[in-house]
């Protein structure tokens, strides 16, 4: 059937030489170009192999040459048809680009290399990053896309990182975290925007479905607040009537939703405050995990129930001969100190907020990792970047707009 339909959509496609008044077309320099001949082209469709025949004109000007065919075609210096290119995005973008191969061979009957399935995703998802950047730079000028009024009761922003495996010549003068030794990551950063309708029976908070985005770059953090500050206004992020900043507490995150997101209430996920305590415990008792769960108990306790002065009073106390032990204790308390008014968790569950980040750290995993880090991967930052663009428009449903806009353009 393949077949039969590619010996059809070649014949359909053979052009005619153009008549006496179509023998001229404009060139790109300002001049014309004139009909010299006409040429075959291969490439490859969604049913196989087509081999066309079109008008090809020459300018004698710049003497470059030109076949307007295929640029309504849009395979203009391309050996795929639209629709292949798409499949071999889609493919490109979830696995391995040779594991890529086999489900285009087995699924749609196509060859395609893994070379060619590289190409195809990470020039789309560069065009797809270059579109998001420049609606990065309208927002810069407080240009907006319009949002019509919404009735969003509560919308999340939440932000965190990870670790992208590089090439070398990326980290370049930057330090790894074993000290002398350069660094073999770049920091992908990675937000999401999501809304919340409503609680369950038993009053916790419930994502509404489908309503998470993501956006992502290894950037530094001011071009990363911009892109999800952009995000979150295309989401209606002034219409929301509640307005939420989850993030681990790094100060990064703090600084970010401070100038892009003010007014709004910030949290630092319950569940990473609770590694700081088990971090504590470990410290003061190692290798007792008797002890560890006694002492975590009661540090918790005051954790969860929002007295967070209390808590910092209890590190500060806390008896030691050892200096590396007191300075531990010492930056523990600072950064309980430094958060108490984003750790009132009985405040939160009263309004039905959400007080943990687990949406984002899945998708560190999902949109990143699953398929940036794997075992013997190292990228270029504008290889990655590509693929994190094009991965966040898959998870987004923003693909098909991208096809959309590509065809009108």
């Amino acid at each position: 059937m393949h077949k039969a339909g590619a010996a059809a959509l070649t014949q359909l496609l053979q052009f005619q030489p153009p008549d006496a008044d179509h023998r001229t077309v404009p060139c790109t320099c300002g001049r014309v170009a004139r009909f010299k001949e006409m040429r075959a082209k291969t490439f490859l469709s969604v049913i196989g192999p087509i081999r066309i025949r079109r008008p090809y004109y020459f300018c004698s000007h710049c003497c470059k040459g030109q076949a307007p065919v295929d640029s309504e075609l849009d395979i203009a210096g391309r050996e795929s048809s639209p629709g292949v290119r798409r499949m071999e995005a889609v493919v490109g973008s979830n696995a391995p680009f040779g594991r890529g191969c086999e489900p285009l061979k087995v699924l749609a009957g196509l060859e395609v290399t893994a070379k060619a399935i590289e190409r195809t995703a990470e020039s789309i998802g560069a065009d797809i990053a270059h579109r998001e950047q420049q609606e990065v730079d309208r927002a810069k000028q407080l240009v907006f896309p319009l949002v019509y009024k919404q009735n969003i009761p509560k919308m999340y922003v939440l932000m965190d990182g990870t670790g992208v495996p590089v090439v070398p010549a990326e980290t370049q003068g930057r330090m790894g975290k074993i000290e002398g030794q350069r660094a073999h990551t770049r920091e992908c950063k990675l937000g999401c925007v999501f809304t919340q309708t409503r609680v369950d029976d038993e009053g916790k908070p419930m994502r509404d479905p489908e309503s998470t985005t993501y956006t992502g770059a290894i950037e530094t953090a001011e071009e990363f607040g911009l892109r999800l500050y952009t995000e979150a206004w295309r989401r209606g992020w002034e219409w929301a009537t509640l307005r939420m900043v989850i993030g681990d507490g790094a100060i990064w995150i703090w600084n970010l939703a401070d100038l892009h997101f003010p007014g709004a209430i910030q949290i630092v996920d319950l569940y990473h405050a609770r590694q700081h305590l088990w971090a504590v415990a470990a410290l003061l008792f190692p290798n007792h995990s008797a002890q560890q769960n006694r002492w975590i108990v009661s540090a918790q306790r005051l954790l969860d129930q929002g007295r967070i002065e209390s808590l910092v009073k209890r590190l500060r106390t806390i008896p030691s001969e050892k200096d590396e032990v007191v300075q531990k204790l010492s930056l523990e308390a600072e950064y309980f100190e430094r958060n108490a008014p984003r750790m009132r968790y009985p405040e939160f569950r009263k309004l039905g907020l959400f007080v943990g980040s687990g949406v984002v750290e899945a998708g560190c995993k999902t949109v990143i990792a699953s398929r940036l880090k794997c075992s013997g991967m190292f990228w270029t930052v504008d290889g990655a970047n590509a693929i994190v663009a094009l991965r966040c428009s898959l998870l987004n449903g923003r693909f098909e707009n991208y096809w959309e806009m590509s065809r009108s353009a």
